[in-house]
């Protein structure tokens, strides 16, 4: 390969909440017992370096000594345009339809805001990302949970008659669809999503689809972004997006929406102003630019392969050696969610038995009962695979063994 996935980054010391938190965090596992170095596998970032055209493109705009107020660039449009024209096939994107975010969770907030108000009920699909439920609780909205089902060949499947019901009762017009899902993995068919939002517009349900994970999807499956569909998917749908999942850049901020229908776009700009915090940083918009090079497009086709295999590596591993876990096998993101249930249950064990005993021995897997996982654990992939196999051979050793 061009790029180095195989060498082990030491990120301790070096701003990186994945390391640098244990026992610190509510969230984040105990630091492991002596004897056991700890492979960071809970949050949501990679431990992998960037694309070098994105450290090149900050080191470069940092050699003026000038950070003054700024606007965003031709080149930082024409770069968005680019690569969503190159990656997901859309041809009539235009500079007025993209709109800067501090991240998506904020947007996903806005664009509720402007749909929505306090105490709606909006429709998620469970298992369902943690961000989600903070952001939408705190802000006063109420989920209503429609849950994904496994079909005969152990794939996460929408149960559309579910949704449907629940639209109805609830009077529900307001929706966020993940695309690709977190944490279950699933890169949605073109028909699923059609038949999603044939629903939505029975009902006039607006749509904030959360597209960050967009660009990791595994060998052998494609991204159909939500608002290409069809038309009047297009205008009912607000997209977001951001290089940080794709580039291991979410220190830096910097995401973005992308909005065909005028009146929603106004609305969601209206809403996203008002705390006059959402505003792009330069460093951030060169960081971009760098990573949508097409170098970043070469580095994303390498790192595909490479969580491709860890992805394969972990879920035959678990079939083979981890008897009583079960996995649907993720068709993009990086993220495992592993259903422990039989296990805990043959064993007498709890999933908080589990995860401390994997925090004791170094593999920093992550609870899922906060993705609506009651005996789950999500586990992050991205790491080399030298990793992926010594946090495996400690699960088998010292957790799940009898």
């Amino acid at each position: 390969m061009k790029y180095d996935f195989t060498s082990i980054m030491y990120r301790s010391g070096k701003d990186a909440l994945a390391v640098d938190a244990l026992g610190a965090n509510p969230m984040a596992p105990t630091p492991p017992k002596e004897g056991f170095d700890f492979i960071p596998m809970w949050v949501a970032d990679m431990n992998f370096a960037t694309v070098p055209t994105v450290v090149e493109a900050i080191t470069e705009r940092a050699k003026h000594p000038a950070f003054g107020y700024f606007a965003p660039s031709d080149a930082y449009y024409d770069s968005v345009i680019r690569w969503h024209r190159d990656r997901n096939g859309v041809t009539d994107l235009a500079p007025a339809c993209i709109g800067y975010e501090n991240g998506v969770l904020g947007g996903v907030v806005s664009a509720i805001n402007a749909f929505c108000s306090r105490g709606d009920n909006v429709l998620l699909h469970s298992p369902t990302y943690i961000g989600f439920t903070g952001c939408l609780t705190d802000n006063g909205y109420n989920i209503v949970l429609s849950p994904l089902v496994k079909d005969e060949k152990n794939v996460w499947r929408m149960d559309f008659e579910d949704m449907e019901r629940k639209l109805a009762e609830h009077k529900i017009h307001a929706a966020i669809f993940c695309s690709p899902h977190n944490p279950c993995g699933r890169v949605w068919e073109r028909w699923e999503i059609e038949k999603a939002m044939e629903l939505y517009r029975k009902y006039d349900v607006m749509v904030v689809s959360d597209e960050i994970w967009s660009d990791i999807i595994l060998e052998g499956h494609r991204h159909i972004p939500t608002q290409s569909v069809s038309e009047d998917a297009k205008m009912r749908t607000v997209a977001f997006y951001a290089p940080s999942k794709t580039f291991n850049l979410a220190g830096l901020i910097g995401s973005y929406h992308i909005i065909y229908n005028p009146y929603i776009r106004d609305r969601i700009a209206k809403e996203s102003s008002l705390s006059h915090y959402n505003s792009m940083n330069v460093l951030s918009m060169h960081a971009l630019i760098g990573a949508y090079r097409q170098e970043g497009r070469e580095w994303v086709d390498e790192l595909r392969q490479v969580i491709t295999g860890n992805v394969d590596y972990a879920c035959r591993f678990i079939k083979d050696r981890l008897e009583g876990l079960e996995v649907s096998r993720p068709e993009g993101t990086y993220m495992l969610f592993v259903d422990c249930t039989k296990w805990c249950r043959e064993h007498g064990k709890t999933i908080e038995d589990v995860e401390r005993a994997a925090w004791d021995v170094g593999v920093g897997l992550q609870d899922g009962r906060m993705f609506h996982g009651p005996c789950h654990v999500r586990i992050n992939l991205a790491l080399p695979f030298s990793r992926v196999q010594e946090a495996f051979e400690r699960l088998a050793r010292y957790v799940f063994c009898d």
